[in-house]
């Protein structure tokens, strides 16, 4: 049984696919980019701003199942350009300062938008 998330909160994903899948207790988010869920304008202000953006993004999907960063178990992150690593990395690090999960950052040819960087995980109840 799979329940589909959507949430106005944060962004409308930009083809066909659903911003969440729960199933059996786990939650997926999909891959988010920094686009500001009111005006749907993605944010290309720096990449503080924008990986700032992307976690209030997340957080707000993961409030809807009442699951918070703690619940997360598994964050992939996607780089335009591996040089941000280190200040993303920073960013990442304040908001899982405990306990943090398993992870990948890679760097990437191209993401949808030109975004700069892109964020999806996997939660658990």
């Amino acid at each position: 049984m799979k329940k589909t998330i959507q949430i106005k909160d944060a962004p409308k994903p930009i083809g066909p696919y659903s911003q969440a899948i729960l199933a059996n207790g786990m939650l997926f988010i999909s891959g988010q980019i920094p686009i500001d869920p009111f005006s749907g304008e993605l944010i290309t202000d720096s990449i503080e701003q924008q990986t700032h953006q992307i976690f209030s993004n997340l957080i707000k999907i993961l409030a809807e199942e009442s699951m918070k960063l703690s619940n997360v178990v598994k964050v992939s992150i996607f780089l335009a350009d591996m040089n941000d690593f280190k200040t993303v990395n920073e960013i990442y690090a304040a908001y899982f300062s405990e306990n943090p999960p398993a992870r990948e950052t890679v760097e990437v040819a191209r993401l949808p938008m030109n975004a700069a960087i892109e964020i999806s995980l996997i939660a658990v109840k």
